[in-house]
């Protein structure tokens, strides 16, 4: 075939691709909206997920023990009352498998499956300037155009896969938490070592502890914890929540985090030791994430107040504990406050230390060196023998899940490139230089941290849906961040941070998880109702910094 000829055919080849108003990538709480929103419009749109089933994270993470940390009365959709009060939780922090099957029944009530293609990676999107759409290519070769392109790719849902040398060499079960199998694992009897001991790796230690025959946990960050609290909700209860569906989904949307709880305590300065202690206490019994996020604000930013709340939740740690002080000293933050890393919930997690079957290794100061055929070897040549190695070693937060995929923009600029110098976003919803590229969850955002996730991931969605229908009514195909725009935010995401503590410790919040990752809070600090308030005034004033034409 001649130069001409294979020209002819690339070309015949374009215009023999499928065709889209929109396409969304990703299945998880954003993706599902998005699709909804975007089919009441009118729009031809199609959404493309890895996976065989709805769901997002609760579709991959189904290791021993996942559940959310936000309160099902609030971890919802707000767009529908009726949606809301079909659904009955078992209980106020649901488990992975009821949540799968919650996200499922949204699915059905609004027949969305019939426009996911499962199954199905997207693996490159590049934008074409002289069409104004993007060419977007799977995994299995099929390609596709489409004028606008959701990324609901998800915040952590870029496993971190590849850590140690000699993985492949482990003759035993190895299992990674964020892409664990379907089928049932037994871990009954077995030796088990679990690396990690984030938020996730947390969730499994203390549900896999009745049944291990032994457990090595490899503790390198220790980490604050709050005792979880979840009954179980009945009909009844469900009822009086459907009765404040309105209250809730106006309050979400205003307060700090995303929760229907604020720092409502009143300043630390103006209070007594004693009615510190009270507000303390009373949030430390609710068992939810409100002594982090509803507590004082003061501890983000002022070290003093950041010490006293951190010296409260050690103590209760070390009563756990037993005042053990081997225990304590390889268990209890000392190096960094309460609230500047992520704060796990859990349910009888220290005491699992206390078992005789379970040993804690510290590998901050003896770290794990490579993974042989018989288990862990740690640098002082100790090899650690088990029939099984969980690693919960977390996620490329935020830009991960975006990095994975070869998006190119405009000149052919590359995504993955360009953040791997410096992640930069306008608000998290656009790239300068991608144009008709919007993303959720993604960095600068309020997202993966700070954040009850559906109240954010609904709100990016709508501000984006919103924004395609004013370009639509004005006769516009084209939307674009200007940079000014971006450089704009970018300056008032990283003044805002600044001003935090959470930036003066190394957690995933900062990318510090991660081999050579730019450094720069991945979530916007500014407070979730803050950041609505910006969006709602960018739309009210027809979108300026988003050029369109």
């Amino acid at each position: 075939m001649n130069t001409t000829q294979a020209q002819g055919a690339a070309a015949s080849n374009q215009s023999a691709a499928p065709h889209f108003d929109a396409i969304v990538i990703g299945a998880g709480v954003a993706g599902l909206y998005q699709l909804h929103r975007l089919r009441e419009l009118g729009m031809k749109v199609r959404a493309f997920e890895t996976g065989t089933g709805v769901g997002g994270t609760w579709y991959w993470n189904r290791y021993p023990g996942a559940r959310f940390d936000s309160q099902a009365e609030i971890y919802q959709y707000w767009f529908s009352e009726e949606l809301y009060k079909s659904w009955q939780p078992s209980e106020r922090f649901p488990a992975q498998p009821e949540t799968e099957r919650w996200l499922n029944h949204v699915a059905d009530k609004l027949d969305l499956k019939k426009d996911i293609q499962f199954n199905t990676r997207i693996t490159s999107a590049h934008y074409d300037e002289q069409e104004d759409l993007w060419r977007i290519t799977t995994a299995d070769g099929v390609e596709m155009t489409a004028q606008f392109l959701i990324a609901c790719c998800g915040m952590l849902s870029a496993p971190i896969v590849e850590r140690f040398p000699g993985q492949a060499s482990f003759k035993g079960e190895l299992y990674i938490t964020g892409l664990w199998p379907k089928e049932p694992v037994d871990l009954k009897g077995k030796r088990v070592a679990v690396v990690g001991t984030g938020a996730t790796g947390i969730q499994v230690i203390q549900s896999i502890a009745p049944e291990v025959g032994s457990m090595k946990v490899f503790v390198r960050t220790p980490q604050y914890v709050i005792p979880m609290h979840n009954p179980k909700y009945s009909r009844e209860d469900w009822e009086k929540w459907g009765s404040r569906f309105h209250e809730l989904k106006k309050r979400v949307r205003s307060t700090f985090a995303g929760f229907d709880y604020d720092f409502d305590a009143g300043p630390w300065a103006e209070k007594t030791p004693e009615e510190r202690t009270e507000v303390l206490e009373r949030l430390w019994n609710d068992g939810s994430l409100a002594l982090w996020l509803a507590s004082f604000p003061e501890m983000f930013v002022d070290e003093e107040v950041s010490e006293e709340v951190s010296k409260f939740v050690r103590a209760k740690m070390r009563t756990r504990l037993q005042n053990r002080e081997d225990l304590c000293d390889l268990l209890i933050p000392k190096d960094y406050g309460f609230g500047t890393h992520r704060v796990p919930l859990e349910n009888k997690y220290l005491e699992v230390y206390l078992q005789p079957n379970v040993e804690a290794v510290d590998c901050s100061t003896v770290p794990i060196e490579r993974v042989v055929p018989e288990g862990l070897q740690t640098a002082d040549g100790k090899v650690h023998e088990v029939d099984v190695i969980i690693l919960a070693l977390g996620f490329d937060a935020g830009s991960g899940a975006l990095t994975r995929i070869d998006f190119r923009g405009r000149d052919g600029r590359s995504l993955k490139e360009q953040w791997s110098q410096e992640i930069r976003t306008a608000m998290g919803l656009q790239v300068h230089g991608y144009p008709n590229l919007f993303t959720t969850g993604a960095p600068l955002a309020p997202s993966a941290a700070l954040c009850n996730m559906t109240t954010c991931l609904q709100q990016q969605v709508d501000w984006i849906t919103d924004c395609i229908i004013y370009a639509r009514k004005h006769g516009k195909k084209v939307v674009e961040a200007t940079k000014e725009f971006e450089d704009n935010w970018v300056q008032h995401h990283d003044e805002t941070a600044a001003k935090t503590l959470v930036v003066k410790t190394d957690s995933w919040y900062m990318g510090s998880n991660v081999d050579g990752k730019p450094r720069r809070l991945i979530s916007y600090i500014g407070g979730v109702g803050n950041y609505n308030s910006q969006c709602d005034d960018l739309a009210s004033k027809g979108y300026p910094g988003f050029a369109m034409r």
